[in-house]
């Protein structure tokens, strides 16, 4: 698929580097959880560690936890016996 891209977002996206347009459109699949961390990395034409580095380079973190795990990880922990 061809994507031709109105100028004014292409003078935006060029200085961000070579598949900045790929990168960005696969951040924002993962950020809408729409795709898995290792999807996005592979649509990104990236390896995992250099997706998590443009991640944390442009938005400042890399991974998306959801709120429910973090509930069920501390809900784990307050059940170890102690």
């Amino acid at each position: 698929m061809l994507i031709e891209l109105q100028p004014e977002l292409d003078e935006v996206i060029q200085p961000l580097g070579h598949h900045a347009v790929e990168f960005f459109l696969a951040a924002s699949l993962y950020h809408a959880r729409k795709v898995s961390f290792a999807s996005a990395a592979h649509l990104a034409g990236l390896s995992f560690e250099g997706f998590r580095y443009r991640l944390e380079e442009h938005f400042d973190k890399a991974y998306i936890i959801a709120d429910e795990s973090v509930l069920e990880d501390i809900e784990t922990i307050d059940n170890i016996p102690s």
